[in-house]
């Protein structure tokens, strides 16, 4: 009975906290620009871990840490290091400041509104949200799935409440507070699951005699179904170098297309914000992400109280951690629903404002103003909120696939739909229209296809994890090649939104060294 009032204690308190900072961010939603980036003003420390938690979700700790883990043994925490280098440090890198300079001068608030301002397409526009708001629903779903082991573990309540409740709390503080309440509320949400990462990890080593005794543990541990080399889950790569790199390039380079993830480069204050906001974010994926795959690696020390054919992958994570202490479990607990509350908060977020500005507005709706925009991305957050729940909670009944495949699904379309034509349309004048639309064809096609006529593909590309990853690098082909092969836009049009990078400004020393007069002479 004690052990339980710990639990919902630390769960009510955590839940009054960011319902408080919804509340209490009320006042920036009241136009557009508050509720969905903040003002373009938001810090570095609220930008880099609104990033992070946005990244990192259930998905990741519960399922692909469980998942990979499994496969990979302790190589998969190869793919938290990417995560944090390819996937923060230099997303933020070749992104961030361009990013926001661009988006600003465009007076763009969406991915889809970039797209169409970029290059000055309406159909472009409207494709992008309507393949947001499409491939955001099972990512989303996703994320709900993480918890019902784990509830089930500490609490045992009924899957189905644990869903409705945790998205009717996401709800609220979002619907209230917007972009800003999201980012305090992430915040507060990455210390948590900072913290609870580094905890679990000690306390899970720790009862198998520590790191040496583990890592020994897992040499000994064989699989003649994956590998006959002896030690192979405790080496370096692991038994599957290639898969390995699969899941590496999705879910890194697949953060670089994200609409809800480049949004964060949207909102962010300055340039020193930039920067700073890089080294926090790395910092973060480094512990956060890194952590998860590197507990997961050790996932078949407890193949003797676990059966992955009938459980599935996502029983792995819970098991290993239904010996820990109570206040663990409770942290535990916690910080799930931390990684996937911000997650849900920025995907609702993004899939509402991109409904309302880039499909409703001036299309379907004329006249919008400020307020009108603003009642009906908070009316579509409750929308897609109920079907993701809904969607969820007939998904986990009927046993439709594991976490991983969905995100992977998820991730695979919008990532490669996006990314390619985002990252040329910063950089490069000559991207043209039709290899923006190339690219939005190939990757909704291609992994459209992987859901329902999977066993046609090459082995290699039967895994929605795989065949994401080469959509992303195709799209990276394909928008040169078709962009080269295209009528090049009017050189006055992209000279006047490239004009942004070339604006003259006045800084101080301390933001750009400059030249000694020496040298200027």
């Amino acid at each position: 009975m004690t052990d339980m009032i710990i639990k919902l204690s630390m769960l009510l308190v955590f839940f009054a906290v960011m319902i408080g900072i919804g509340l209490y961010c009320r006042r920036h939603t009241t136009d557009v620009s508050g509720f969905v980036l903040g003002g373009r003003s938001v810090g570095p420390w609220l930008t880099a871990f609104a990033y992070g938690t946005s990244y990192f979700s259930a998905v990741v700790f519960v399922g692909y840490a469980g998942q990979f883990g499994w496969k990979y043994g302790i190589a998969a925490t190869w793919a938290g290091l990417g995560n944090a280098f390819l996937g923060s440090l230099l997303a933020w890198a070749v992104l961030g400041r361009r990013t926001r300079v661009m988006t600003q001068h465009l007076d763009s608030a969406t991915m889809p509104e970039f797209f169409g301002k970029r290059f000055q397409s309406r159909s472009l526009k409207l494709a992008a949200s309507v393949i947001i708001f499409i491939f955001l629903i099972p990512y989303t779903a996703s994320l709900y799935n993480g918890l019902s082991r784990l509830f089930g573990m500490a609490f045992d309540i009924d899957y189905s409440v644990c869903v409705i409740v945790m998205a009717v709390l996401t709800g609220i503080y979002v619907i209230a507070g917007g972009y800003m309440a999201t980012a305090i509320n992430d915040f507060i949400q990455g210390i948590i699951m900072l913290v609870g990462i580094v905890a679990v990890i000690a306390a899970v080593l720790k009862s198998h005699g520590g790191f040496l005794a583990a890592l020994d543990g897992l040499g000994q541990v064989s699989d003649p179904a994956v590998s006959t080399t002896p030690g192979v889950f405790a080496s370096f790569f692991g038994p599957d170098p290639a898969g390995l790199l699969g899941v590496v390039l999705l879910t890194s380079l697949g953060t670089w297309g994200l609409p809800q993830m480049v949004q964060k480069f949207y909102a962010i204050k300055s340039e020193k914000s930039i920067n700073t906001g890089m080294v926090i974010s790395t910092a973060f994926a480094v512990i956060v992400s890194g952590g998860c795959y590197f507990l997961g690696g050790f996932g078949r020390l407890y193949s003797g109280q676990i059966d992955v054919a009938a459980d599935g992958y996502d029983a792995i994570i819970p098991t290993m951690l239904s010996g820990l202490p109570t206040v663990l479990i409770a942290v535990v607990v916690i910080l799930v629903l931390s990684a996937s509350m911000s997650t849900l908060s920025s995907l609702v977020l993004a899939s509402s404002s991109t409904l309302t500005l880039d499909f409703l507005k001036d299309n379907v709706i004329k006249d919008m103003d400020e307020k009108r925009q603003v009642r009906w991305m908070r009316g579509l957050v409750v929308v897609f909120i109920a079907i993701s729940v809904v969607l969820a909670i007939i998904q986990y009944k009927s046993n439709v696939t594991f976490i991983a495949q969905l995100m992977g699904i998820s991730w695979g379309a919008l990532a490669g739909a996006f990314l390619a034509p985002f990252l040329y349309g910063l950089y490069w004048k000559r991207t043209t229209k039709a290899a923006c639309a190339a690219s939005f064809l190939f990757s909704t096609v291609v992994m459209l296809a992987n859901i329902f006529l999977a066993d046609y593909f090459p082995s290699i590309l039967q895994s929605s994890i795989n065949c994401g990853a080469f959509c992303m690098l195709a799209g990276l082909v394909i928008v040169p090649a078709v962009s080269l092969l295209t009528r090049a836009p009017a050189k006055d049009q992209v000279e006047q939104i490239f004009s942004c990078y070339e604006r003259t400004v006045t800084v101080t020393v301390k933001d750009s060294i400059g030249l000694p007069k020496a040298e200027k002479s």
